[in-house]
């Protein structure tokens, strides 16, 4: 799998795209190809207080129901309205459509702490 190198990605498999202030979250291709078919998506609500590592929202596939972790601390400003009816997109393009939510980043730093796209590679291939 080749990710996109325009991503950071943490250990859990999520993914953000840094737009500025703003970085958009969804979860890697590994992550939706292990959890299965998506039927579920439970987004945060916007205004919501998210923080590195903390549970943003949750995915549940037909094996399992998981967390979504925030990969950098900020607040909810948006979260992706086109998944109600069509989870499957998480499925069908996790990198792009399949986005969950999106943040005010307040702490850009904690961008350090983040792999990019070669890093996560290798992790996942782990």
């Amino acid at each position: 799998m080749s990710y996109p190198k325009d991503l950071h990605y943490t250990k859990d498999h999520e993914w953000i795209r840094v737009e500025g202030d703003i970085g958009v979250v969804g979860i890697t291709h590994h992550a939706q190809d292990a959890l299965g078919d998506i039927v579920h998506v439970e987004l945060p609500a916007v205004g919501k207080k998210v923080s590195k590592g903390g549970t943003a929202a949750e995915v549940e596939s037909v094996k399992a129901v998981s967390d979504v972790y925030s990969p950098l601390t900020g607040t909810v400003v948006e979260v992706n309205g086109d998944l109600d009816g069509n989870e499957s997109t998480v499925n069908s393009d996790p990198h792009g459509g399949g986005w969950l939510f999106k943040i005010k980043i307040e702490k850009q730093d904690e961008l350090a702490g983040l792999m990019d796209a070669e890093a996560y590679t290798a992790f996942e291939a782990k």
